[in-house]
């Protein structure tokens, strides 16, 4: 048998939920005649190659010699009209795996190929159910880990991304064509390198203002899809533990009146605005009494070295002492101010002043810090807010534009931005037409490439490999 590969016709079946122990397993089936070619398993056949699309039909499947496997829910879907474009079916078996496992070896039996991953919304692309952007999406909307990052992926799969795309692409396309026209019906061609400007040039800095827009969107965009990493650090007993269990609504981390009793770092994720972060507490500064206390603050300093911001806890009961300043020199935060990220260094820095129920934090430009009791609640509302504000200005904007979250929608905005900039500067210094109409053209088509209009088999292949199977 050869080997499969996007882009054949075999018809493909796959396990489109997990298998755990559940009510129901769902098995997903496309290609052509697909349902006609299960029917031979099926205990209402003829049913089944009568029925037309988008119908449910009970029934049993049976194995190579007719003995019941499952009893099951077929949905059939007719080309055009399914997920895929093709004839499909949506299997609705028994859940808990094992029932699954023998319906799938039952359609190998039958002609069936186990499905590659991301092969169904392939082939939705190769048939124009979807274009680039809402395929990206499906696989957002898969790992969506909060209501904001479920929210920002429907956006872009119910098509918002793709309509702004376009118009910029229409915007682009005007200026284009005049050019290209410009240079068709020219006489002189001597003329074009001096007083003609860029035709459409209005049109053209229009999609560069909705370009850079765009690309502006894409830290945004994928600190809500991936999430942070944000470290809780601090001296002992400044109230790390305390604070990472407030944060999570629950007991992870033990917490005690005895400095020192977290020896290495905890993590969870929680939604922080909207944001998905993964929370760590780590183990409490200062010169470690044995070896696994010191290797517990190396993890500690190499987590806080990977984090994209870091709440640094100030003992309120004691007051900033002088290991406190020695610790934020250590990261290259030499201030802080007004609960503002100060990063000097590569680490921002968030420096917190717990214990607000025991002592108020000191006032004055060098000393103003954000103030919390990680035991009562207090400011911790306030200091949500200021890590949103730090991680990202607009990521918590649920009526924010159209934006982009894939590195390669990124890139390939990047290159349309460098090209019409490229052009419109030609046109600046009187610059020659022939050499701006390609780089108008290289912006259209680098736009194309983020829809699909415009696509290699490589590129493909490499991007729909991600997708988990089943989808």
């Amino acid at each position: 048998m050869s080997a499969a590969y996007y882009g054949d016709e075999a018809p493909i079946a796959a396990l489109a939920t997990d298998g755990a122990q559940g009510a129901l397993d769902l098995i997903r089936v496309s290609g052509k005649g697909s349902p006609e070619l299960f029917a031979p398993c099926f205990s209402r056949r003829e049913k089944l190659q009568r029925s037309g699309g988008n119908v449910l039909i009970h029934g049993w499947i049976r194995d190579s010699g007719g003995a019941p496997l499952d009893e099951v829910m077929l949905s059939v879907f007719r080309s055009p009209r399914s997920y895929t474009g093709e004839d499909a079916l949506d299997i609705s078996c028994h859940g808990g795996g094992r029932a699954a496992r023998s319906i799938l070896k039952r359609l190998r039996e039958l002609g069936f190929r186990d499905a590659l991953r991301g092969e169904f919304t392939f082939r939705a692309f190769m048939h124009g159910k979807l274009d680039l952007t809402r395929c990206e999406a499906v696989m957002e909307l898969v790992s969506s880990k909060t209501e904001l990052s479920l929210k920002k992926a429907a956006g872009r799969l119910s098509g918002l991304l793709y309509a702004e795309i376009k118009e910029i692409k229409e915007l682009l396309l005007e200026a284009l064509t005049g050019t290209e026209l410009l240079l068709d019906y020219s006489e002189d061609d001597g003329a074009l390198s001096g007083a003609s400007g860029l035709p459409g040039r209005e049109a053209a800095e229009a999609a560069l203002l909705r370009l850079e827009a765009l690309a502006a969107s894409y830290a945004r965009e994928r600190l809500c899809q991936e999430g942070a990493l944000i470290v809780i650090a601090g001296r002992p007993n400044a109230g790390k533990s305390s604070l990472f269990n407030y944060l999570l609504r629950e007991d992870r981390s033990i917490v005690t009146e005895i400095p020192g009793t977290t020896r290495d770092w905890i993590e969870a994720w929680v939604s922080i605005g909207g944001i998905p972060v993964r929370l760590a507490d780590t183990a409490g500064f200062r010169n470690p009494r044995d070896q696994v206390e010191q290797q517990g603050i190396e993890r500690s300093r190499e987590l806080i070295a990977r984090s994209d911001l870091t709440l640094y806890l100030v003992d309120g009961s004691e007051g900033m002492g002088e290991s406190d300043r020695d610790f934020l020199r250590s990261l290259g935060c030499m201030a802080h101010n007004g609960g503002k990220a100060v990063s000097q260094g590569e680490v921002p820095v968030l420096v917190v002043w717990n214990k607000i129920d025991k002592a108020k934090p000191p006032s004055g430009p060098q000393e103003e810090m954000i103030g919390i009791s990680a035991k009562t609640g207090e400011g911790i509302a306030e200091l949500e807010k200021a890590v949103i504000a730090a991680l990202s200005s607009e990521a918590g904007n649920e009526d924010a534009a159209p934006g982009i979250a894939a590195e390669r929608q990124k890139l390939l905005v990047d290159r349309a931005i460098a090209s019409l900039t490229e052009a419109l500067a030609f046109a600046d210094t009187g610059g020659p037409l022939d050499l701006a109409a390609p780089l108008l053209r290289d912006s259209v088509d680098a736009l194309g490439e983020i829809s699909g209009e415009v696509s290699t088999a490589d590129i493909l292949d490499a991007m729909f490999s991600r997708f988990c199977v089943g989808k």
